[in-house]
């Protein structure tokens, strides 16, 4: 039974056949050449060209252009053809073939196709990379000929880290790097380089898309956190969360909770210090052992601070009149009351216990008008005592009163002086006073000087009048008018003083004269003249009787 051979392999051998007869020329035609052009040319996957066979046998016959490839002749002439090679996808030779004078002649080239590799790629970078640890790159490389021109390049930026060739089809290329704050933001790739310049070509790229590093450092020490030790129910107070030496502080993240509950944080950075601020606020559901939490996070990693807060209630003192304004000789109840585990103490006198309240009664007088009481409240929170206090003042209503010891009930004037009533009234509401003249409505001013006139005498009713009822207080002023007999007397008193005043003032001055001498006596004169000498006759003679 005769075995059938595929057409493909059949064309394959025979290929194969002519080849090696070619390739074995005629011992006639070794004297002659037939040229392949181009010599050895380069050709991207799936290119085409022009390829000149030619020989200088002026009796060349049969040339032809011998490939497995697509090929067309173009043109031809005397000792030449021109074929167009398409769809060149791989290394390939091609051989010229033809007869001069009856021996064979060829001539022959190969094409070297080129490839950029399929994936340049450099692996995913961590999220987050550790200043001062090592970083390895991995690019991975698929494809790509001739792989004696293939090179593959990391990069930082255009910083070459790394270059080693590219053996394999599937080649990956690793490079390790320290980690630094420089790094942080740097972009990473990976290049390979097809160099097909030795060939007249140029050097042909292929770069991967960038990576971007992120690097981070974080203290040893963990974050500054500065609470408060107590907070009041339905109190607020600002709690400050402190990093140093953290880096790249703009992009941590911080939160602040107290207890479950979490806390709106501002977020403020300077240098490689970062600072949250935020505001407390108690619940009452809060009451008691609390913590404050401070988390900042970056890269991955967490540094943690905790404080414990008090959470407590401190209601009160609540300070109560049983009647803020109670008339005089009422009974007024005083209660002190706060908080469960509050000590209050009211005017000194402590509540039973804590949470007690604290109470006094009293019958009101006038003289607790005006009263004040004073609870003080005290709360034991975590070993230390905090207190509140609180006061009321009491209103007594009571008539009016006027004080006899200050609003005197006899007065004597003198006519045409001013004079000043003294009288003060009191009581709550504050009573209006006026001084009436019994029988007529002349009123005497109170506490505001006036002028006294005869008119003034007589007995006046002072009356101090409130809502709370009147007071009545009788006052008698007695005035004192002038005398008109008692005038010419004055008078002739005066006159006589002075007469006596000029008489005596005379002999005064005789008689200090007569001391010194200085008066001369004149006999014949009944009148006892006084006459002065003079001045010189006074040198001459000091004392002289005629």
């Amino acid at each position: 039974m005769a075995t059938m051979i595929p057409a493909v392999s059949w064309l394959q051998a025979c290929w194969t056949l002519l080849v090696c007869c070619l390739l074995t020329p005629g011992v006639q035609g070794q004297e002659f050449l037939l040229r392949v052009e181009p010599q050895n040319p380069v050709l991207p996957a799936g290119g085409s060209l022009l390829v000149n066979c030619s020989t200088d046998c002026p009796s060349a016959k049969q040339v032809t252009l011998e490939t497995s490839l697509s090929k067309q002749l173009v043109d031809n002439g005397t000792g030449w053809l021109a074929f167009w090679v398409s769809n060149v996808t791989g290394n390939s030779r091609i051989l010229c073939s033809g007869y001069c004078n009856g021996s064979q002649i060829i001539g022959s080239t190969g094409i070297t196709v080129y490839r950029l590799p399929k994936r340049v790629e450099l692996a995913p970078l961590p999220p987050w990379q550790p200043v001062g640890e090592n970083l390895t790159l991995n690019c991975q490389v698929e494809g790509g000929s001739p792989r004696t021109s293939l090179t593959v390049v990391l990069l930082r930026w255009e910083e070459e880290l790394s270059r080693q060739p590219a053996v394999e089809e599937l080649t990956e290329v690793t490079a390790t790097v320290l980690a630094s704050r420089s790094d942080h933001g740097a972009h990473f790739s990976c290049r390979t380089e097809l160099d097909l310049r030795p060939q007249g070509l140029r050097l042909l790229v292929n770069t991967s898309a960038p990576r971007r590093l992120r690097t981070f450092a974080l203290p040893v020490t963990p974050p500054r956190l500065v609470v408060p030790r107590f907070l009041e129910v339905e109190t607020s107070w600002p709690v400050d969360c402190t990093l140093d030496g953290l880096f790249p502080a703009s992009e941590a993240q911080v939160h602040l909770a107290l207890g479950d509950q979490m806390l709106n944080a501002t977020v403020t950075n300077h240098g490689d210090m970062l600072t949250a601020t935020a505001t407390a606020t108690a619940r009452a559901d809060q009451e008691g052992a609390r913590q404050i939490i401070c988390n900042v996070t970056l890269g991955g990693e967490r540094l943690e601070a905790r404080e414990n807060l008090t959470v407590f209630s401190f209601l009160g003192p609540i300070l109560n009149l049983s009647e803020p304004s109670a008339p005089e000789g009422s009974t007024v109840i005083v209660s002190c009351m706060a908080g469960a585990r509050v000590q209050v103490t009211l005017d000194g006198v402590p509540a039973a216990a804590p949470g007690q309240p604290a109470q006094l009664q009293l019958n009101t007088t006038e003289n607790d008008d005006g009263r004040s009481f004073f609870c003080s409240a005290t709360l034991e929170v975590d070993g230390e005592f905090l207190h509140r206090n609180s006061s009321v003042q009491l209103r007594v209503l009571y008539g009016p009163r006027i004080d006899r010891a200050k609003c005197p009930q006899h007065l004597k004037w003198k006519d045409k002086t001013r004079q000043v009533l003294q009288c003060q009234a009191r009581g709550n509401p504050s009573p209006q006073l006026r001084c009436l003249k019994e029988g007529s409505s002349q009123e005497v001013p109170v506490g505001i000087p006036f002028l006294v006139n005869v008119t003034h005498n007589g007995t006046y009713q002072c009356q101090a009048v409130s809502s709370r009822g009147k007071y009545t207080l009788v006052v008698v002023i007695n005035i004192e008018a002038w005398n008109s007999h008692f005038v010419p007397v004055l008078l002739a008193v005066l006159t006589t003083l002075g007469v006596v005043t000029v008489v005596v003032a005379l002999m005064y001055v005789f008689w200090v004269r007569k001391q010194r001498g200085l008066y001369h006596v004149r006999q014949e004169s009944p009148s006892l003249p006084l006459t002065s000498m003079p001045t010189e006759a006074m040198r001459e003679e000091p004392s002289r009787v005629e």
